[in-house]
């Protein structure tokens, strides 16, 4: 069984992860902000955890270190994001760069701490991030965290290429699921049954959509699998079924 850290481990897909693994026998530490959360999902599922805001270069660093304890880490998940939804005249320098600190800079960062944990595994260790459906689609309103998520799916390509073979690195890039992170668009029922509508699949996500496709990512199963940016949108950026 492998040793994982996931970052955003107390959010709606973090949690998710976390517990597929779990009850996969993996053995995991857990790093998020809120201190609540985190404990109770790390209790639950028998995980070790670190409170450690990701845009903090040395709790980043403290968290990596706990996660490795001087070991070896499988795989490391960077769960964590924003969604920051505003038409680009009403966008402001501080939006941009705090959601790119936040998706990408982060990303890197947690990556860039782990890779002498990653680099010690016996076999491919791997990287999994996570971007989102609107950098394959034109989404209005969607430039800031398109920007931010962009530079993921970059970041992946890169580090796929600059990493292998000892490290995989792949992302997945979801659609509209329902998180508490997505709370804003989910909670009322007239507005998310219209973005159901727009997926081929008719319905949002469920974080239980995203978790297999994570485990297996970062597990050895997927050992020919790297620099890939992986759709899990209910085909919505591929398909359409009207018009």
């Amino acid at each position: 069984m492998g040793r994982y850290l996931i970052w955003g481990g107390s959010g709606g897909i973090g949690a998710a992860i976390a517990r597929r693994l779990a009850a996969e026998g993996h053995q995991l530490h857990l790093a998020a902000r809120d201190a609540h959360k985190l404990e109770a999902v790390a209790h639950d599922i028998g995980a070790t955890f670190t409170v450690a805001d990701a845009l903090d270069g040395d709790a980043v660093r403290r968290a990596t270190e706990e996660a490795a304890a001087g070991a070896a880490l499988d795989g490391l998940c960077y769960a964590v994001g924003s969604i920051n939804l505003k038409p680009a005249q009403r966008l402001s320098d501080a939006d941009i760069e705090g959601d790119f600190r936040l998706n990408a800079l982060g990303a890197f960062r947690a990556v860039q701490a782990a890779l002498p944990a990653l680099k010690k595994a016996e076999g491919p260790s791997s990287v999994l991030l996570f971007s989102t459906v609107a950098v394959a689609q034109g989404f209005a309103a969607h430039a800031s965290v398109a920007m931010a998520k962009g530079a993921i799916e970059g970041l992946v390509r890169a580090l796929g290429a600059e990493l292998a073979p000892k490290v995989r690195v792949n992302a997945i890039a979801p659609s509209l699921t329902r998180t508490p992170l997505a709370a804003t668009l989910t909670a009322n029922p007239s507005v998310a049954e219209a973005i159901a509508g727009l997926h081929p699949l008719q319905r949002l996500g469920e974080v239980d959509d995203i978790a297999p496709l994570a485990a297996l990512l970062l597990s050895p199963s997927s050992g020919w699998i790297t620099g890939q940016v992986i759709g899990v949108d209910g085909g919505r950026s591929t398909l359409r079924t009207k018009g």
